[in-house]
């Protein structure tokens, strides 16, 4: 856990709620749950000054070299083999910490041939399959265990998704495909992940990977000299995640805030905290108030045409429907996504030889970023749409 005044710098955006579909203000404890409609109705009468924390990320720490393979990182004597030495110098110098505290941290890592292991790309290609992973993510276990978490923690969840304007399925979803609700947060030593991954990144066609996390390492070990965590102890999984949010160091540092206004920014063990970073997150990436996830659109063969693959939307609506894009049901039910920037999602089922399209909005592009997967995004909107069908409220389309 860690104290956020150290670390925040937040900007002020005054956000009105007027209008946003899928903001919905606290139910009742009691009596028919309020419907969409009444809920805009009620959250249209308010404005929430919304505290967003977004730092930018510093620049990459570009000594070190990752190799495919290597266990050797320490001279006979303990000392730090030198290319270790030429980062731990780098990390002091950029981040502005003593050597002998980066120096104390990397020698006390550890190679983990688990966390290489489950890094190394398989053999031969796998066949993508979007109908095993949305079944694999929205299944039984995770709605009703999505469902009991949001009864038990509803009063902080709808004031969380007011002041951010993010729905309170979408959160309560991230949480349910990341860790379960907290139920598998990961044993590893983040150290040690980000250290064997940062070194010996399992896969030398991607010196990319090797700099993304050498470059969170040296987070973490920010992190601890600003004494916001113990990056001797500190676990999570095997690519460095942390916390009931499963967040990088970087995200962490960055984007997680204090929830509950404890003074404390707690990821593992305390569930508002979580659900607050969460939607911080999303705000920071992109995410706005009062837009589906997923546009009300039929797409043309043209329109499958333009999937870039991207994480961030580049079409307008015009562009859409002159290629043939329509917009589904009633002529009038139209909406503030259609002045927002779109993009074609395509979900392939590789085995079942069949692909769903759907149009993302910048919502959809926002959780993206939380994971680079067309599959992760439709996944927690998917389960997010499943989620508030049980609760009532709350639908994120």
């Amino acid at each position: 856990m860690f104290r956020p005044t150290r670390i925040l710098q937040a900007v002020l955006i005054a956000l009105s709620t007027a209008g946003c579909a899928t903001t919905t203000p606290q139910a009742p404890a009691t009596g028919p749950k309020p419907s969409n409609d009444a809920a805009l109705q009620a959250s249209s009468k308010k404005t929430t000054l919304v505290q967003i924390k977004s730092l930018e990320a510093p620049a990459s720490i570009q000594a070190g070299e990752s190799r495919s393979g290597r266990t050797q990182f320490f001279k006979l004597n303990g000392e730090l083999n030198d290319d270790l030495v030429a980062y731990s110098r780098e990390v002091a110098s950029a981040r502005q910490i003593p050597i002998d505290v980066v120096t104390e941290i990397l020698q006390q890592a550890q190679y983990n041939e688990t966390a290489a292991k489950l890094m190394r790309p398989t053999k031969g290609r796998i066949k993508r399959s979007w109908v095993t992973y949305r079944q694999r993510n929205v299944d039984p276990a995770r709605i009703q265990g999505g469902v009991q978490f949001w009864q038990k923690h509803r009063l902080a969840l709808d004031q969380i998704s007011q002041t951010y304007g993010v729905p309170p399925s979408i959160i309560v979803s991230i949480l349910g495909v990341e860790t379960v609700y907290g139920k598998i947060m990961g044993d590893f030593k983040v150290l040690d992940a980000l250290f064997t991954l940062g070194f010996a990144y399992p896969d030398d066609s991607r010196p990319e990977r090797g700099q993304l996390f050498r470059d969170q390492l040296a987070d973490l070990i920010e992190l601890h000299y600003q004494g916001e965590l113990d990056a001797r102890i500190v676990q999570g999984s095997f690519a460095g995640a942390m916390g009931m949010s499963q967040f990088m160091p970087g995200s962490l540092m960055r984007y997680a805030v204090d929830g509950d206004g404890d003074g404390r920014i707690d990821l593992r063990n305390n569930p508002t905290d979580a659900m607050a970073s969460i939607a911080n997150f999303l705000r920071a990436h992109g995410w706005e108030p009062g837009l589906p996830v997923f546009a009300p659109a039929q797409l043309s063969s043209a329109n499958k045409g333009m999937v870039d693959g991207g994480i961030f939307p580049k079409l307008n609506w015009t562009q859409l429907q002159e290629a043939g894009a329509s917009v589904k049901g009633q002529s009038q039910n139209t909406g503030p996504w259609q002045q927002a920037k779109l993009g074609v999602v395509n979900l392939v089922d590789e085995p079942r030889n069949t692909t769903e399209y759907r149009l993302g909005t910048p919502n959809f592009f926002a959780i993206t970023h939380y994971n680079r997967s067309y599959f992760y995004a439709s996944s927690v909107a998917d389960l997010a749409s499943e989620l508030a069908a049980q609760m009532g409220y709350g639908n994120p389309n």
